[in-house]
């Protein structure tokens, strides 16, 4: 898993850069550009969805031919001398020779990848890319943002709300193991940051989930004197960059 991780996950980070965020300041700069050449106007809608429980969802064998198709798309035959028909095979034993024990009975994982499975995410990701790829070409076409972090994804649209649902719709129906949970509006919360469209003026702040806690390292525990710095640090510098 690890290895297969190693070698097909800098392809994908190579070749999915112009629709994948690294963090919540990557995605306000973005959003900065889609502004500033003029297409957040009041009517834009704002919009977040992901997929429910994607790792431990995904077709085995659905997701092994999509990942031939995306080395077959940017024309790799081998990678570092290894033929794609034995990484297929490799990706095979690591999706689906997952075992484990509960109350004295053996199982094995027939739907999805094992969790903390190195090239469960790769495999995750490259499968999100086939599954996008319909809905990339009708935004970027638009001019409009699409970005996605791991299985969350933020876009922005033009349309009414009728067409977007019925965008979303479709995508829904790729694959019955594909469920989306979806958020529209003027104001919406994706990963730590809260983005709002003020009537065609962008605000960004730092959001804080309802089910935090809200303090990360309690001040009691016995932890190295600089981890307490580096905490209010990060959040101070959160606070300005999102702002």
């Amino acid at each position: 898993s690890k290895f297969l991780d190693k070698l097909i996950r800098p392809i994908f980070d190579k070749h999915a850069r112009s629709t994948t965020i690294i963090d919540g300041v990557d995605l306000i700069h973005r959003l900065e550009a889609y502004t500033t050449n003029g297409h957040l106007i009041p009517k834009t809608y704002l919009c977040t969805f992901d997929i429910t429980d994607l790792y431990t969802t995904l077709p085995q064998e659905g997701s092994l031919d999509i990942l031939i198709e995306f080395l077959l798309q940017y024309d790799y035959q081998k990678v570092q001398n290894i033929p794609i028909d034995i990484i297929r095979k490799l990706a095979l034993i690591v999706i689906k020779e997952n075992v484990f024990v509960y109350e004295k009975k053996f199982y094995r994982q027939v739907i999805g990848g094992a969790m903390g499975s190195a090239f469960t995410l790769t495999l995750a990701i490259i499968f999100m890319w086939k599954w996008q790829r319909q809905l990339v070409r009708r935004l970027k076409v638009s001019n409009e943002i699409y970005e996605r972090y791991v299985d969350d994804i933020f876009f922005t649209s033009n349309d009414s709300l009728e067409c977007i649902d019925q965008m979303l719709d479709e995508a829904n129906n790729f694959h019955p193991n594909i469920k989306l949970v979806r958020q529209i509006g003027r104001s919406v919360p994706f990963l730590d940051v809260l983005i709002q469209n003020s009537n065609g003026v962008l605000k960004t702040s730092v959001y804080h989930k309802e089910a935090a806690e809200p303090y990360v390292v309690p001040f009691g525990s016995d932890h190295p004197g600089h981890v307490f710095r580096n905490t209010v640090d990060t959040a101070i510098t959160k606070a300005v960059r999102y702002s």
